[in-house]
C-alpha cells in the first residue's frame, strides 16, 4: 500500500467510530433525559438536547419546513450575513483564509507557506445568530496560496489560486455544503530563472463538491466531502476527497483565548488515492461575529500541496497563524 496512504485510512476509520455511528435523525420524537418536545409555530417537534454554555449547543433542535430555526429565531432574508454556516475546515490546507506558515520542509530546509485569502457570505435566508447561523446561504471564497523558500533569499517557487462558490445548509447539529471552485497551479518567476529546465504543469481543476458536517456538540465538529471535477487539466484526476476532526471552542472568551486541535485527511485521484495529512494544535481567539485567530505549531505529511509537484513527497513542521472571517 501507498505510504502516503496509511495515515489517512486510519483517520478515515477513526472518525466512523468516534461519534459511535452518526446518530439518526429519522425519529419523529426522541425522548433524551431534560429534554422535552418544544413549541414552533406549526405544533410540537421533537427536541434535540442541547447544553448551554461552552460545553453543547443553547437550543434544542428539531427539523421544520416552516421556516422556524432551532433557537425560535424566525429566518429572515440577509444581505452580506455575519458568520458562515458551513466553515472552513481548520486544517485543510487548500480552504481560503489569511495563514502564514514557517515550516521545516525535510530534504529542503525553510518554506513559507501562505494563503491570502477568505470566505464570506452573499446571501442568507435564516436566522442572524453569527456564532450558531442556521439556514441557507451561498458564500464568495477565494485566494493565493503561495510558497516562498526561505533558503533563497524568499524566491516564490509556486503558488494555487482558488475560487469558489459555497451553497450550504444549517440546522441543529448537521451543516450540508455544495459548492464550486476553481482551481490552478503556477511556478514562480524566480523559481523558473534558477532552474530553466524544469517542467511546468498545468494542474487545473474545476470541481463540484458536497460536503457534509456533524456537531456532536458546539465546541467539536467531524466532517467529510467529495469533490468531482468535471474538468481536469495536466496530471489531474476527477476525484479527491476529504475528511477530518475539528475541536474549536465557540464561545468567545476574551484576550485569554481557549486551545483548538485540528485534523485533516485529503485523498486524490491523480496520486492513487494517497493524499497528507495535516495535523494543528494552540490557541484560539474568536470574535462576537465568529472570526477567529488562531497560532500554533503545524505538522503535514503526504503529496504536495502546492500542485506544480504534486506527486513529491513532503513532511513539514513549524508555527503558523491563522486568520478566518
Amino acid at each position: 500500500m501507498h505510504r502516503d496512504l496509511l495515515p489517512l485510512w486510519a483517520v478515515a476509520w477513526l472518525l466512523m467510530w468516534i461519534p459511535g455511528g452518526l446518530p439518526a435523525l429519522v425519529a419523529s420524537e426522541l425522548s433524551v433525559s431534560g429534554a422535552g418536545p418544544v413549541d414552533a409555530p406549526d405544533g410540537p417537534v421533537s427536541a434535540w438536547p442541547r447544553q448551554k454554555g461552552r460545553s453543547g449547543f443553547s437550543a434544542t433542535w428539531a427539523p421544520s419546513w416552516a421556516g422556524w430555526s432551532a433557537s425560535g429565531e424566525e429566518w429572515t432574508w440577509q444581505a452580506l450575513p455575519e458568520g458562515i454556516i458551513y466553515r472552513s475546515y481548520l486544517a485543510g490546507v487548500k480552504e481560503p483564509r489569511f495563514a502564514s506558515q514557517f515550516v521545516y520542509q525535510m530534504d529542503h530546509g525553510w518554506v513559507w507557506d501562505a494563503a491570502l485569502g477568505g470566505r464570506v457570505g452573499l446571501i442568507r435566508y435564516g436566522n442572524r445568530d453569527p456564532l450558531r447561523p442556521e439556514g441557507w446561504q451561498v458564500d464568495f471564497e477565494g485566494g493565493v496560496l503561495p510558497r516562498l523558500d526561505l533558503e533563497q533569499d524568499r524566491d516564490v517557487i509556486s503558488m494555487d489560486f482558488r475560487a469558489g462558490v459555497p451553497f450550504t445548509y444549517g440546522m441543529g447539529p448537521w451543516r450540508w455544503k455544495f459548492a464550486y471552485y476553481h482551481l490552478c497551479s503556477h511556478l514562480g518567476d524566480e523559481y523558473l530563472l534558477r532552474y530553466p529546465d524544469t517542467l511546468r504543469l498545468n494542474y487545473v481543476r474545476d470541481a463540484l463538491v458536497l460536503g457534509a458536517s456533524y456537531y456532536p456538540n458546539e465546541d467539536l465538529r467531524l466532517y467529510a466531502e467529495a469533490a468531482w471535477s468535471f474538468y481536469a487539466g495536466d496530471r489531474a484526476e476527477p476525484w479527491e476527497f476529504q475528511f477530518g476532526i475539528d475541536y474549536s471552542p465557540l464561545e468567545p472568551v476574551g484576550f485569554g483565548g481557549a486551545p483548538f486541535f485540528a485534523i485533516n485527511g485529503h485523498l486524490r485521484e491523480e496520486v492513487d488515492f494517497g493524499g497528507n495529512l495535516v495535523v494543528q494544535t494552540g490557541w484560539q481567539w474568536r470574535g462576537t461575529t465568529g472570526h477567529l485567530f488562531r497560532a500554533g505549531l503545524h505538522y503535514y505529511v503526504g503529496k504536495s500541496d502546492q500542485y506544480e509537484f504534486y506527486d513529491n513527497h513532503e513532511e513539514k513542521i513549524g508555527l503558523a497563524i491563522w486568520y478566518d472571517f
